[in-house]
């Protein structure tokens, strides 16, 4: 296999690498060992477990992107300033790794005030703006802390992160409610209750007990329980996000599932929304990183 550079997605629960030739991948593979589950000496051996049989004599560039760049990573990669272009200096080069790889870390993007911080989603920004010059709008990155970004002339202007992804998490398996919701989906109480919740956001906690009182009194169905828990939870968060989507130019930049369920939501609101594979536009913007990363070796 002719390895011209190697992609990395590196996040906190799951490790994804590519084998790449300029933009066509060759061939790929994942693992679970996430940021949390690897001790700092243990990253290279971690990665070597998935990408040794794609390298060869010459050293091969590998570009990571994600939580491997946070203070417990591999190597921490100092976040940049907004606003900035989404990957404004060069990555951020792994001392002392094996002769047979070039590691670099591409940084991620911090904002005074209000605080925030990203890593990963800027990859994923300078991906999807790469073949859209001077765009302009709103840019939601679904997930476990979703991301709202406001862009203006292809730079990050500001961005605010919502933890609406782990709330559900734990609301489904520590809380009272992980006796009422159970597998399965209902798009009607969805529908319902992200406008609800839209509308009325200041009654999300009464809601959430709704939903465990709805099951002990009325049998309700825990697929319909959990669609109503994931629609008060995302109606919240568009209600607080109401500025950056209302009008705005609009793309969902996330995994297919997610980014659907987003959408739904922005469109009941009569909001304009494109989407755009995650995958994807990571591996333009590590492909960007790494045209960076050899103009400035």
């Amino acid at each position: 296999m002719n390895t011209e550079w190697i992609a990395v997605d590196w996040g906190t629960s799951h490790l994804r690498a590519w084998a790449m030739q300029g933009a066509a991948v060759l061939d790929q593979a994942q693992s679970d060992k996430g940021m949390a589950r690897v001790k700092r000496d243990e990253f290279e051996s971690a990665l070597f477990e998935l990408i040794e049989g794609w390298l060869g004599e010459t050293p091969v560039e590998v570009i990571a992107c994600g939580m491997v760049g946070a203070r417990q990573g591999w190597v921490e990669a100092p976040y940049s300033a907004a606003p900035c272009d989404p990957t404004p200096v060069a990555p951020f080069r792994v001392p002392d790794t094996d002769p047979r790889i070039r590691a670099f870390v591409v940084p991620g993007l911090k904002q005074m005030s209000p605080p925030d911080v990203m890593r990963g989603e800027e990859t994923q920004i300078s991906g999807y703006l790469s073949s859209r010059p001077n765009w302009d709008g709103v840019i939601c990155l679904p997930g476990t802390h979703t991301k709202w970004v406001q862009v203006s002339a292809s730079e990050v202007v500001s961005f605010r992160t919502f933890m609406t992804g782990e709330m559900f998490d734990l609301l489904c398996g520590q809380s009272v409610l992980k006796h009422s919701v159970s597998n399965g989906w209902d798009d009607a109480a969805f529908a319902e209750a992200a406008a609800d919740a839209l509308s009325k956001p200041e009654q999300l906690a009464a809601r959430l007990f709704g939903l465990r009182a709805a099951d002990l009194l009325q049998g309700q169905d825990g697929g319909v329980a959990k669609a109503q828990l994931s629609g008060f939870l995302i109606g919240a968060e568009l209600a607080a996000t109401r500025p950056y989507w209302l009008g705005q130019q609009l793309v969902i930049v996330g995994a297919d599932d997610l980014s659907d369920i987003y959408a739904k939501a922005l469109k009941q609101q009569g909001a304009f929304v494109e989407t755009a594979n995650s995958t994807q536009c990571t591996l333009t913007g590590l492909m960007q990183a790494c045209k960076l990363a050899r103009q400035t070796a």
